[in-house]
């Protein structure tokens, strides 16, 4: 049996294999030394990039095969409403994999969607513990079980964070809660945001309240040093990419990402700027949450929960273990922002060879360009239409809005 050790390591060996490009005592060396420490335990609490418009750029049939980086798991069970025939999670990162399957637990055995809105949604309640121990740990698989009850640094069951407000946690969490801290220091409460009645009181509140601390001389400091992104998930290379897609360097662009966050959509309608101001999901109702949590998917999702498996592997390794043509829908998350162009010839020969026709795929980048050509060798680049109108378009209703491009990839032919 796998233990939650074993696990971490494993993830540790799979980020420096994904990561490491520099030598180890060279500046470059040593942020990608860091940024693997940082990134080896849980990272996303809940991921960052809008299912909604994830399924509106795969138009999921009834016979496809989705294969997709887990991350937190709201895309994979999102995706369930729009009825896939399977979809296979992969994640480098074990803490991931353990908290996908605590979700798939969990849809086994909770019959009612507010213990599991509960559970999932509101995240802190010492109910979500109780149900744990007396129903869904003993539908866990060993490896699993083993990391949600072993303890953190502070001695606590790591279950536990679901009595604590678990969107607190992980590095993403932990990020958010320190650019708090700093905002309330600097006099820059991000929390004012949830007082706005509507878009015209949300750009009100960003630019008497959220827009200044970017001219604060700690922050312009703070931002000019890569490690400070760790907790976005933004290795050094990716880090590299953002500060050039701006005259104004990184601050510039960061401004921009938080001014979209912040005013690009109605706050009650985007529950990815109530995670950044809030620090989790609204309460009641119509409360805007991902749609694997929404009432009336409840039902659905756990009935189709069994077409979900999920697998600790780099996606490539993944893909060259699967038969030709045997998938149709490819999420990437902006995982390619991590690679080189041997990483990338790789994985696009993977994808290539088990696309079925009519294949699509879909990716961000955190910076706004064309991230393949040039890269990837034209012999199998070409095999695919890039869709720029409509890439731009749902880029444009991603309500996350801290990437800096959506792309749609589709393979030309009809799905057989």
């Amino acid at each position: 049996m796998q233990t939650a050790r074993t696990v971490r390591r494993e993830t540790t060996l799979g980020l420096t294999s994904a990561v490491h490009r520099s030598k180890a005592l060279s500046k470059a060396g040593l942020l990608e030394r860091m940024f693997t420490l940082a990134f080896s335990g849980l990272v996303y609490p809940q991921i960052w990039e809008d299912p909604v418009v994830d399924m509106a750029a795969l138009d999921l049939r009834p016979d496809d095969h989705v294969v997709a980086i887990a991350s937190g798991s709201c895309n994979i069970l999102s995706y369930l409403t729009a009825a896939p025939a399977r979809v296979s999670a992969v994640d480098l990162n074990g803490a991931h994999i353990a908290l996908g399957k605590l979700k798939l637990a969990a849809l086994a055995t909770l019959t009612r969607h507010e213990d599991f809105l509960r559970f999932f949604g509101q995240a802190q309640s010492r109910d979500n513990v109780e149900l744990y121990d007396r129903l869904i740990a003993p539908r866990l698989d060993p490896t699993s079980r083993s990391y949600w009850e072993g303890r953190n640094l502070s001695g606590r069951r790591r279950i536990e964070l679901f009595a604590r407000n678990f969107y607190r946690y992980g590095l993403l969490g932990r990020f958010i809660g320190a650019g708090h801290l700093l905002g309330r220091v600097l006099g820059c409460d991000p929390r004012v945001m949830l007082k706005a009645r509507d878009m015209a009181e949300q750009r009100a509140l960003f630019e008497r309240h959220l827009a200044p601390v970017f001219e604060k001389r700690l922050v312009r400091w703070l931002i000019r040093q890569p490690a400070s992104l760790y907790g976005l998930g933004i290795p050094p290379a990716q880090y590299k990419a953002l500060a050039a897609d701006s005259d104004d360097g990184i601050k510039a662009v960061l401004h921009h990402r938080l001014e979209r966050l912040a005013c690009g959509f109605d706050l009650k309608q985007n529950y990815f700027a109530r995670q950044a101001f809030g620090r989790g999901y609204a309460a009641g109702p119509d409360a805007s949450v991902p749609p694997y949590l929404e009432r009336g998917h409840f039902e659905t999702v756990r009935e189709r929960a069994g077409r979900v498996s999920y697998h600790q592997s780099a996606i490539t390794a993944y893909l060259a273990s699967l038969p030709a043509e045997s998938c149709d829908a490819y999420v990437l998350l902006d995982a390619q922002d991590w690679m080189n162009d041997a990483d990338l010839t790789a994985l696009w020969t993977q994808i290539t060879r088990t696309a079925r026709p009519g294949a699509r795929v879909i990716f961000r980048t955190a910076a706004d360009e064309r991230l393949l050509p040039g890269r990837v060798p034209a012999t199998i680049l070409d095999r695919w239409r890039f869709e720029a109108a409509r890439s731009r378009m749902l880029g444009d209703q991603d309500r996350s809005s801290i990437y800096g491009a959506f792309h749609l990839y589709v393979l030309p032919g009809a799905p057989a």
